[in-house]
């Protein structure tokens, strides 16, 4: 079942591939860069410049920001970085800083009109998102694509994946004892071990107390840890960049050359050759770790309190710089001066807390808990946002909190799972999420060029 998994995921990467990069260039020229201009506006927006408690919505600019960072800036740049560094070398981190510039402007459109074309739920409440851009721009006719992005959504979105690699840091940093690692017992005929159980259940429960609060309780809790956990992770990869200084340049070098040499690239050939192999590599982990063009982002700041569609686009461009072109670079730099990702044969976490615990010793694995801690628990409290949000499109409101409970046991599952079968059905859900929200955005581009020219009109005449 592991091979048939990965060979389905390894599959269908190959056009969402060419939809992301492509789909983000075309955002790109088709704009002219227009949005790239406006960046410090996007900044003032963010630090509630133009923050009205009138405007639709449920939360600030800052809080929906906040939520969709507290996803992307999850394990997958702990971890998912570490990935691709094992398989793709320093290349990789080449083609993860491509799709995360194209991404910022396919976050852009999409997430524009997911103000643009808010919709209401079940329960009469204003939500955002591309099921609703689908329902609301496009019509019935297009209601099968919506229904795709939301059951994919909900599988995309659990927390497998940030569950296993918490639970692995924790039990590689905080149990000593080979005995008490190893530890298991059986279940329905299922062997699990003992500590990844107890590990998963704690982090279903702490979890819990924020989910079910729902959206406001989640914005809230994000704005709050969010700052705290790129401060903490930011500062301690710092030092480790400055106590190798003198390899950074040569690795920012090799960052460039070996993105088309593939030189260090052990994964399986694609699109013709191990080069394509690579690319493939960086663009999956880009992908899951920003999350641009795959829809995520749209429905967190489709709940931003807003009458400016525009304003919220140009915010969530912020999301994959943040995320990618600074933290992911961080940890790989990280990986990559330290020499680790040559010497160790780790891959995930387990790499990055070798390239912590090489330089700065115990202390470096104890901030690399905290960070690994903060990074995943705010993505748990994220994701069950948009799973919820999906399920209840679909079914209804009532159906949503029944999904934030079944969220929560795969906390549990995650935990003791594979962490290569959770990786590729991750990778699969996100591929499928990307044709509704990229192929909308393409239909409806139009339209968010007229609305970005009567608004950067309007921002000309206000000054």
């Amino acid at each position: 079942m592991s091979e048939f998994i990965s060979t389905v995921a390894n599959g269908i990467w190959n056009p969402v591939l060419f939809l992301l990069i492509l789909g983000g260039l075309f955002f790109l020229i088709y704009s002219r860069f227009a949005q790239y201009k406006y960046l410090g506006h996007a900044i003032a927006v963010l630090r509630g410049k133009y923050d009205d408690p009138n405007d639709p919505g449920h939360i600030s600019a800052y809080e929906a920001l906040s939520t969709a960072l507290a996803s992307t800036v999850g394990m997958g740049n702990i971890a998912g970085v570490a990935v691709s560094i094992s398989i793709g070398g320093p290349g990789a981190l080449f083609w993860m800083w491509v799709t995360a510039f194209v991404g910022m402007s396919s976050n852009f459109f999409t997430s524009t009109l997911s103000v643009m074309f808010r919709g209401k739920d079940s329960a009469g409440q204003i939500q955002g998102g591309p099921m609703y851009v689908i329902r609301e721009a496009l019509g019935k006719n297009w209601q099968p694509l919506a229904a795709i992005f939301c059951v994919c959504a909900m599988v995309g979105c659990l927390p497998i994946f940030q569950a296993n690699q918490l639970t692995q840091a924790i039990i590689d940093i905080g149990i000593t004892s080979e005995s008490a690692k190893a530890a298991s017992f059986k279940l329905f005929g299922f062997t699990i071990n003992t500590a990844k159980f107890t590990i998963g259940s704690v982090l279903m429960i702490i979890s819990g107390f924020v989910i079910i609060g729902g959206i406001q309780r989640i914005g809230s809790w994000a704005g709050k840890m969010v700052p705290l956990m790129i401060i903490v992770y930011f500062g301690t990869v710092t030092t480790i960049l400055f106590l190798h200084i003198e390899k950074v340049p040569h690795y920012f070098w090799m960052i460039i050359t070996d993105a088309f040499a593939a030189e260090n690239y052990h994964g399986n050939p694609a699109l013709g050759g191990m080069l394509g192999g690579l690319i493939v590599a960086g663009v999956r982990r880009a992908a899951f770790s920003n999350e641009a063009g795959i829809g995520t982002a749209p429905m967190a700041l489709g709940a931003s309190k807003s009458k400016e569609p525009i304003r919220e686009g140009l915010v969530s461009m912020l999301s994959p710089a943040i995320d990618t072109l600074l933290v992911c670079t961080l940890t790989a730099l990280a990986i990559l001066v330290t020499d680790v990702w040559k010497t160790s044969g780790a891959t995930g976490v387990t790499l990055t807390l070798t390239a912590f615990e090489s330089s700065l010793g115990l202390i470096g694995k104890i901030l690399l808990l905290v960070s690994a801690f903060f990074f995943a628990i705010t993505s748990l409290f994220s994701y069950s946002y948009y799973g919820n949000k999906s399920i209840s499109f679909l079914a209804g409101v009532k159906a949503g909190r029944i999904y934030d409970y079944f969220y929560l046991i795969t906390i549990v599952l995650g935990a003791i799972a594979s962490i290569t079968d959770v990786i590729n059905i991750i990778d699969i859900a996100y591929a499928i999420m990307a044709f509704p929200t990229m192929v909308s955005g393409f239909i409806l581009a139009p339209k968010v060029m007229k609305e970005a020219k009567a608004y950067f009109e309007r921002l000309k005449l206000e000054k």
